[in-house]
């Protein structure tokens, strides 16, 4: 019976990674949905610190945050995702106003949560009564440690999860399942080392020796999390972005295996791209809702009065 047991979780697990490739997904792994002891003390540690802003979703849920049966009853596995998301164009080099490379092209919440639901339906079709539930970043799931768990990479010291040979320009997603699988080894290494290069480089000083980011002090946060308008007279400098920021991911040794995403998964906005100086200073309302609205960008997470008072930030 045991056997059979193993055979079937086999069986599983090989449609489930077969099935994801085929949907575009780069990387997939599967862990045990246990409850994360460690990670909640070093995350409860990092919001005593008031790393997390004025983000008070991030305060709460602590123990669905932590524990996968608490957002699926009877809950047995965690299929990790990863797609590459490294874009083949650049923005326009004559513009001082950046924007962080996972804006580039369409809402990835929405490209992703499509393919996820595809590979639940399969894993259906194929396995019988399932039940699952697909996130990205729909709920509170620590997305980055179920991925290392997954053994897909680690959490570099800039909190984003890099993938050996591969970088960190991916996209994370999950799927909790109520069936067992065979599950992958957990990466154990932190190939960080003594480099601290996204620690030098980032001009707010957001990120700590110990590898915690201050969301008050991140340039993405500052843009794009923190709802409030930005006071000109506050002294806050976005270092010319005007949404997001990639300078710890641009300077960190390991994307240099970074590789353009070549199944167009998310496509390039050229409209956002080609922006030029005074394209962006001149911004209208109308124009906002031409290039970022309608095009189903990750930009309209941020309303057209935020991005406006981010150019202006970025134009001092």
């Amino acid at each position: 019976m045991r056997t059979q047991k193993s055979s079937n979780n086999k069986i599983n697990t090989n449609i489930i990674k077969k099935t994801a490739k085929k949907l575009g997904f780069d990387f997939c792994g599967i862990a045990p949905a246990t409850k994360l002891t460690t990670e909640k003390h070093r995350y409860e540690k990092w919001l005593s610190m008031k790393c997390h802003g004025k983000m008070g979703y991030l305060n709460k849920n602590l123990s669905l945050r932590f524990n996968p049966s608490l957002l699926l009853d009877n809950a047995r596995s965690v299929i990790s995702l990863a797609v590459n998301y490294y874009p083949a164009k650049k923005q326009n080099p004559e513009t001082k106003y950046r924007i962080s490379k996972y804006a580039y092209g369409k809402d990835y919440h929405l490209v992703l949560k499509e393919k996820l639901l595809h590979l639940l339906d399969h894993i259906y079709e194929q396995s019988g009564n399932v039940n699952g539930r697909a996130f990205v970043d729909s709920a509170p799931v620590m997305e980055k440690s179920w991925a290392q768990k997954a053994g897909l990479g680690w959490i570099g010291k800039n909190g984003c999860l890099i993938i050996p040979q591969y970088g960190s320009f991916v996209f994370l997603c999950e799927l909790i399942i109520d069936i067992e699988l065979e599950y992958d080894k957990p990466f154990q290494k932190n190939r960080c080392g003594n480099c601290t290069l996204c620690i030098e480089i980032c001009p707010s000083g957001a990120i700590s020796k110990e590898g915690f980011v201050n969301a008050q002090k991140c340039i993405s946060y500052l843009n794009i999390e923190m709802k409030d308008h930005i006071d000109e007279n506050a002294g806050h400098n976005l270092f010319n972005w005007v949404f997001g920021c990639d300078i710890c991911q641009d300077i960190c040794p390991w994307n240099r295996f970074a590789r353009p995403e070549n199944k167009n998964l998310f496509g390039i906005n050229k409209k956002i791209l080609d922006l030029t100086n005074k394209q962006w200073e001149n911004l209208s309302k109308e124009k906002y809702i031409s290039y970022i609205k309608n095009t189903n960008s990750v930009m309209t997470r941020i309303k057209y009065e935020k991005l406006k008072n981010n150019i202006q930030i970025c134009r001092k």
